[in-house]
């Protein structure tokens, strides 16, 4: 039944045929692993089926068998062992694979790869007189060693060459110290390197030992980047089990024994073996603390793997930045980024791979460290044992060092993202293509914010203790910080007093303008570390870095007890923050836009930054009342002639006034902004904002006008 349909290349309908029969898996699997014999021509075994249609024998090869049986083993949980040919064709492989990387690659260490040979050769007389057949082409000394340190018989080597075993072992050993000597001054050089010290790398085997990492990292807007390492699995069955579980925040790095830990809480009982998957859950579905990765979807899914309890972390995501995203994003085009910025066709020569010794090019991780830092990671210990205990000196610093780049690729993309080709807006291109979907529904921060008292309130305690007193637009000030323009800009729609950094301002800038004018400091990642410690209590709060700029806005508003009205819409100017306008009827702003066209071609004042607003928003006179606005009567225009200059030399910019639009019968009035002479009238962009933020309105009373105009 099987093989006809397989020769069809009708696979899932062999698959559901024997979905249900555990006999029938077997006996398919043991018929698939048996073509797969030394020996064995296919070609004899499809003949008797040429008459078939679509009769497809090219399909049938060992290497299509070797990778079908493999995905069955795993679908149908079979023992490999049912298996042999095919298990051994893939250890065959794999120890070319491992040969390949240690000596002609030369990106693996001894240590390393005799771990891994040992145990993929195992007790197989074929797969260990294979390797060392393999030795003889390119160090008959080492080929002598294995054969000798397996019992294998002397005849599998040249002659002479055991007698001469003790002398080409000496003089190996000198050989290898002398380039291990110099490829340590090497990765010195050239590689990145972990910038604290070890005493900050923590090893944790011990429930209370985490407990210390459970009390940094569980912080409200804390930056943790996280990293996993398993032992590799070379291609065989199941999925790889965690082995260590990294977490790094400034200046330090926490380093799980993952199966160890795990053992402890199966032994201690019930309510112990909770803790630490719970650990786990809480920091990757609290939106208030940013979690870093790289290739975030894999290391999940060994995680849940490894701990049932997590079978569903995926579901549960929120606030994950997966760097994965920013290396495509970098990666477009044929072109690399240097460390400045600038696009190459191809590394430089002061970064050029032979000069590193490395004669394969990065790739991963290590490529997007090099783009951004400048140097690429060491990469010798990633293919570690790293289930045996105790780890090496070296794979605990290469664990650390694969968390901690993280988080100073982040803050580097962070303080200058335009120069490695992204937005300005830095937020919109970690979240906007995400591999990992958060959950739909948002969570707000949970951090320290200012209490009506001016007293902090802390997480959880915010749900019990009473919300700060409700403030308004006009009453709230604050500063963005530069990667945050999106939410400064949906603030300042909504009448709140908003200045934002410009996109070369070091961060520290928003601290200092924060102690000068009494502003609340809003950031995202890293400097929030950094600038809570500048200001007072509950004066820097860190906004979700996987919103978008509109959701971000909501949870200030809501985080602050903002309460904004219709008449706070657009009651600051767009473009340079003011909150003074100058009502203009219609028709004397006919006459100013005519006497403007007919007066001599002189340069017109334009507020830097103007050409951010790109749309026309209306600044309604219901606006106007409730506002400290100073307003200019339409006659100091009269005194100041067609030019339309207002006292203090600001021109009004009536030349930006599309044509046709000063004819619309249901304009009657247009409102100049008196600080930078930007030019406003109602229309469309009014009511978008109020359909976008009608929640907010409706708390604040606003009901039947925002469904008026909605």
């Amino acid at each position: 039944m099987c093989i006809p349909l397989l020769l069809q290349d009708k696979v899932n309908v062999v698959e559901d045929y024997v979905g249900e029969y555990p006999e029938l898996q077997s006996k398919l699997l043991q018929i698939l692993d048996s073509w797969c014999e030394p020996g064995v021509n296919i070609r004899d075994i499809t003949r008797p089926y040429q008459g078939l249609s679509r009769y497809k024998p090219e399909k049938f090869n060992h290497r299509t068998l070797s990778k079908l049986v493999f995905r069955l083993l795993d679908r149908f949980h079979v023992d490999p062992a049912l298996c042999p040919n095919v298990v051994n064709q893939r250890h065959l492989r794999t120890l070319n694979y491992l040969f390949y990387k240690r000596f002609v690659e030369k990106t693996m260490t001894e240590e390393n790869w005799a771990d891994h040979v040992q145990s993929t050769a195992g007790d197989s007389r074929c797969l260990q007189g294979h390797l060392v057949q393999l030795l003889l082409r390119h160090c008959p000394g080492r080929a002598a060693r294995w054969a000798r340190h397996w019992g294998l018989p002397m005849d599998v080597l040249p002659p002479g060459l055991a007698e001469e075993l003790p002398e080409l072992h000496t003089q190996q050993r000198v050989e290898e110290a002398t380039k291990a000597d110099n490829y340590e001054d090497s990765k010195k050089k050239d590689c990145y390197q972990l910038p604290i010290s070890r005493e900050n790398i923590h090893f944790l085997q011990t429930w209370e030992e985490t407990l210390q990492c459970w009390e940094k990292v569980l912080q409200p807007g804390q930056v943790v980047g996280v990293d996993m390492e398993w032992k590799p699995s070379f291609g065989m069955v199941g999925k790889p089990r965690v082995a260590l579980l990294q977490m790094a925040v400034k200046d330090e790095v926490f380093l799980l024994d993952l199966p160890r830990l795990l053992e402890q809480a199966e032994l201690e009982g019930e309510k112990e073996k909770e803790k630490l998957p719970q650990f786990i859950q809480m920091l990757y579905s609290d939106a208030a603390i940013t979690k870093l990765g790289y290739g975030m979807s894999g290391d999940l899914s060994s995680l849940a793997a490894t701990c049932s309890a997590l079978k569903d972390i995926e579901k549960q995501l929120h606030g994950v930045v997966d760097l994965l995203t920013v290396d495509k994003q970098l990666q477009k085009g044929c072109g690399e980024w240097r460390k400045d910025g600038r696009k190459v066709d191809g590394l430089s020569p002061e970064h050029s791979h032979e000069e590193r010794g490395v004669r394969q090019r990065e790739k991963g991780l290590s490529l997007l460290v090099h783009h951004v830092l400048g140097k690429p990671l060491d990469k010798t210990e990633q293919l570690s044992n790293w289930e045996k205990r105790p780890l090496r000196e070296e794979q605990i610093l290469y664990a650390a060092s694969d968390a901690y780049c993280l988080l100073e690729i982040y803050e580097r993309l962070c303080r200058d993202p335009e120069s490695f080709g992204l937005s300005s807006d830095l937020m919109e291109s970690l979240v906007g293509k995400r591999s990992i979907k958060p959950r739909a529904k948002k969570q707000l921060n949970k951090q320290e914010a200012l209490s009506p008292s001016g007293q902090q309130c802390q997480g959880s305690q915010m749900e019990t203790s009473r919300a700060p007193a409700p403030v308004s637009p006009r009453e709230f000030s604050v500063v963005c910080d530069n990667m945050l323009q999106g939410l400064g800009r949906y603030l300042r729609c909504l009448g709140v007093d908003v200045r934002m950094l410009d996109n070369e301002d070091d961060h520290r800038k928003a601290a200092e303008i924060a102690r000068q004018e009494g502003r609340v400091i809003l950031t995202s990642g890293l400097p929030y570390q950094t600038l809570q410690s500048q200001v007072g209590e509950g004066r820097c709060f860190s906004v979700n870095c996987s919103e978008k700029a509109k959701e971000q806005a909501l949870q200030v508003l809501k985080h602050f007890n903002v309460q904004v009205s219709l008449s706070d819409i657009f009651s600051r100017c767009q473009v340079c923050n003011c909150d003074k306008y100058l009502k203009v009827p219609r028709e004397r702003m006919r006459q100013l836009v005519e006497g403007s066209r007919q007066a001599s071609q002189e340069p017109t004042a334009v507020c830097p930054g103007s050409q951010l607003c790109d749309v026309t928003v209306p600044a309604r006179d219901t606006a106007q009342p409730g506002c400290t606005a100073h307003r200019e009567q339409p006659e100091e225009l009269e005194r100041r002639g067609a030019d339309a200059v207002l006292e203090g030399g600001t021109v009004l910019q009536v030349d930006a006034i599309p044509p046709g639009v000063l004819d619309r019968a249901e304009l009657t009035d247009f409102y100049c902004c008196s600080c930078c002479g930007k030019v406003f009238w109602e229309g469309s962009h009014f009511g978008r904002v109020v359909a976008q933020f009608q929640d907010v309105l409706l708390a604040s009373g606003d009901a039947q006008s925002v469904y008026e105009l909605s």
